[in-house]
């Protein structure tokens, strides 16, 4: 098998050819030689050296069949804000690299299943950002179609997995990072209950929303990662045991689907959120049709994010920085983050008692529902559009995501072909805290 038949873009086949008797060896050699070939475009910051890779490839070859991990010769992409032992960690601003001694957890689970960390990837600064631009290393365009954005922060992770680089990557999510990225590329892409996947070790964005996500070509290579690197981790302030809700029995499914909203979304983006909804429903053999569930209170919550005091804890975390090294930061960047310099803690409470209402208020939508079908994002924007209106498109972008870590949701974002202009689109299932088996479960029924 030549390095261009290794099958790298799908965890399933993967897992297949390594059983055949792939060597880790050749799965190196092909990850190495994909990489090389795409550097153009921009999903890599830092590869591991060749050396390390080979190494860990031998490693990996003498282990008997009963010493192999779940993730066993799995190479694995990680966002370049996620501590990985022996390689820098940027956070997409050069000035504040630094290279770690220890891995994060997360890393850490994934090399103890037998994975191969194969480097780590571009973002949007400091995960600030749902575009993929706003990086000194290059922007990031979509797989699908070179005109239009990859999607971020997670960028460079999802563009490494729909080019056929590796079969799954970790990226992170706090407004959507996770789940636009996924859209951008024809991915799935999974963002699991804040708390489920320790944030250790990981550079922080809004600590108290930070999530970690996975891509991946499908459901089943998504949570294959998920079930690695999810549990508690007692040393991690933000790390919780997390109840599994129970996955409906076939014909006792309750679908919602969202009500239309005004812009940034058309009639395409409805149509193609209906069609998902009644496909769904079809699948899991949900009596009756679809409930339609206003979002107005969820997208009030989303509005908190960059509209509220949830800036003053991106300016917590790396706001000093900023501060000190005006010259090293991306302007776009400074000016969201630096917004929030002169935040009053009176404002603070004030949004947090509005979340606590907004919360308190859709609570009651989970009574009638199990899963909600909504748009990932609207149309994607060009490159060329982003950059010469920065702020208004990234915000159009998180229109329908925002409001899933304020309001502690889980969510599955999923690939919906294309729209009528020819742009990918994406919807996503959507369900309380501790819904992700059962997020799980609706999307395979449901053919992804």
């Amino acid at each position: 098998m030549t390095t261009t038949d290794v099958p790298l873009g799908n965890l399933r086949a993967l897992r297949a050819a390594v059983e055949e008797g792939l060597p880790p060896a050749a799965v190196v050699d092909a990850v190495l030689a994909r990489i090389d070939a795409d550097w153009e475009r921009n999903a890599w910051i830092t590869v591991a050296d060749p050396d390390v890779l080979h190494a860990r490839a031998v490693e990996l070859a003498s282990l008997p069949p009963d010493r192999r991990g779940p993730l066993h010769t799995v190479p694995v992409a990680v966002k370049d804000n996620i501590d990985v032992a022996g390689l820098p960690t940027t956070a997409g601003c050069p000035a504040y690299a630094y290279f770690p001694s220890d891995d994060a957890p997360v890393v850490a689970r994934l090399l103890a299943a037998g994975a191969i960390v194969v480097g780590k990837t571009n973002l949007d600064q400091f995960a600030t950002g749902l575009v993929g631009v706003r990086s000194p290393y290059g922007a990031c365009h979509s797989v699908l179609d070179e005109r239009l954005v990859a999607g971020g922060s997670s960028s460079g992770s999802a563009v490494a997995v729909a080019a056929g680089h590796v079969p799954v990557a970790l990226g992170t999510d706090t407004a959507g990072s996770g789940r636009v990225p996924a859209q951008a590329n024809g991915l799935v892409g999974l963002k699991p209950t804040k708390g489920l996947v320790p944030l250790r070790g990981v550079v922080p964005a809004c600590w108290s929303l930070d999530c970690v996500s996975v891509f991946a070509a499908d459901v089943d290579g998504a949570t294959a990662v998920l079930d690695v690197v999810a549990g508690l981790d007692p040393l991690d302030r933000f790390s919780r045991s997390v109840s599994s809700l129970a996955v409906p029995e076939e014909g006792s499914w309750r679908i919602g689907v969202a009500a239309p909203l005004g812009a940034p979304f058309d009639s395409d983006d409805w149509a193609i959120v209906d069609e998902a909804a009644r496909r769904l429903a079809s699948a899991l053999g949900a009596a009756g049709e679809p409930t339609v569930v206003p979002l107005d209170d969820f997208t009030a919550a989303g509005d908190l994010l960059y509209g509220g005091a949830w800036l003053a804890e991106r300016y917590a975390s790396v706001g000093t920085f900023i501060d000190d090294h005006p010259d090293e930061v991306h302007p776009v960047v400074a000016e969201l983050i630096g917004g929030a310099r002169d935040l009053r803690a009176t404002q603070v409470f004030a949004d947090q008692h509005l979340l606590a209402e907004l919360r308190r208020r859709t609570a009651s939508v989970w009574d009638h529902i199990d899963v909600l079908v909504t748009p990932t994002a609207p149309s994607l924007p060009t490159v060329d559009a982003v950059l010469a209106d920065p702020i208004a498109e990234n915000a159009r972008l998180g229109a329908a995501t925002t409001f899933v870590n304020l309001l502690d949701l889980a969510a599955l974002s999923l690939p919906a072909g294309r729209r009528p202009d020819g742009r990918p689109a994406g919807v996503s299932l959507v369900a309380p805290a501790g819904a992700d088996a059962l997020l799980a479960a609706a999307a395979r029924a449901g053919g992804w």
